[in-house]
């Protein structure tokens, strides 16, 4: 092979103070190197990345663009979510358990939206400081969003369609598994540290990414 030959020779090269060629052999090798390196077969982000998981948000408190994917091999509760709901004591036990497993694997994914009742008026500086001030939320939260009409959130499109449920209140609850399959969701009225989503996260958080 034309490049080993080289390096066998760049020994010599140096004895006999060929430095023109040696300094062009070594840049050529480089250079090859360099082209078997970026040829070389890697594992794509995009692949690693579930389909589900393929999009971006705004994240609540400061409008910048959150990519999904950063959470690709994690067990993930989706929940949408509103301050002024008789469901909303329900973000004290979203943050428990988000504390409680995220060393392990787990998250919680919040988006706030006005759709059931009017209950999330507020824009999102608004919602954010009542998270935080409340219920001193830590968890993930996003933009408001709309889970109806054609802006209606894609996450929770996909995952209407994949599970065949939706959500009719606020505090619907949606797990994914470590490969970005939506398991099983749960109603408002089930609470987050309901020992069916409890044992479900500890099952699925056991299982490889």
């Amino acid at each position: 092979m034309q490049v080993v030959d080289y390096l066998h020779r760049l020994p010599q090269l140096r004895k006999n103070k060929s430095w023109s060629a040696f300094f062009l052999t070594s840049f050529f090798v480089t250079i090859v190197f360099m082209l078997m390196w970026l040829s070389w077969p890697k594992e794509s982000s995009a692949m690693s990345c579930p389909k589900l998981l393929s999009q971006q948000f705004l994240r609540l408190q400061d409008e910048v663009p959150q990519d999904l994917c950063q959470y690709s091999g994690k067990v993930i509760l989706v929940v949408n979510t509103a301050s002024y709901c008789g469901f909303t004591s329900q973000y004290d036990d979203l943050e428990k358990i988000y504390t409680k497993y995220k060393d392990q694997g787990f998250v919680v994914l919040g988006f706030p939206t006005n759709d059931f009742g009017k209950q999330e008026p507020g824009n999102n500086k608004e919602i954010a400081e009542f998270c935080h001030n409340t219920y001193g939320v830590k968890f993930p939260m996003f933009a408001k969003t709309t889970l109806s009409g054609p802006d209606s959130n894609p996450l929770f499109k996909n995952l209407i369609e994949k599970t065949g449920t939706k959500p009719r209140w606020n505090f619907y609850k949606y797990i994914i598994d470590r490969q970005g399959n939506p398991v099983d969701s749960f109603n408002s009225m089930t609470s987050p540290s309901n020992k069916k989503i409890t044992t479900l996260i500890e099952k699925l958080l056991k299982e490889k990414p």
